[in-house]
């Protein structure tokens, strides 16, 4: 029974040296803060009303984190990030290549497309249902319209 009063007494002091630490200022807006933490580094000093008893000679800086700070840049990180930017990079390249391969080809068949209705030959096309039907000189005009600027955008 007695150890459990000592626990008691020893866990007591403890809870009081804890509770010793702390810093009372007043905000901007008038209303009387309590921390564990140091005030903002705008709080001017007269408006600090108490700060944590210090056992060391140092004085405990303001503004200071409680949280040590780690100082560089974390290695792990920033080679997550590069292989990321490495590898969208990398999808953006392959989709600007395939582009340029589908342009490519429909700049070919435009061009042979053109040449065949350049030819004077008749031409014919599917109708809705299927059927071939010779192209009258209005539809061959507005397909050659359509075809050269198919090269125009695709053939630079």
């Amino acid at each position: 029974m007695h150890q459990f009063r000592y626990f008691l007494a020893g866990l007591a002091c403890l809870l009081s040296v804890a509770a010793s630490a702390h810093w009372a200022w007043v905000d901007k807006d008038g209303r009387k803060v309590f921390s564990d933490r140091p005030p903002p580094l705008e709080i001017p000093e007269k408006d600090i009303l108490e700060r944590p008893l210090v056992v060391s000679s140092a004085p405990l800086p303001r503004g200071a984190a409680s949280a040590p700070r780690l100082s560089g840049v974390d290695k792990e990180l920033t080679d997550k990030k590069k292989k990321a930017e490495e590898a969208e990079t990398g999808k953006r390249k392959g989709e600007e290549e395939r582009i340029q391969k589908a342009k490519a080809d429909n700049c070919v068949r435009a061009k042979r497309a053109k040449t065949s209705f350049e030819s004077g030959r008749p031409m014919s096309r599917s109708n809705e249902k299927g059927e071939p039907e010779l192209m009258d000189a209005a539809t061959r005009s507005a397909e050659l319209a359509r075809i050269e600027t198919i090269i125009e955008s695709d053939c630079k």
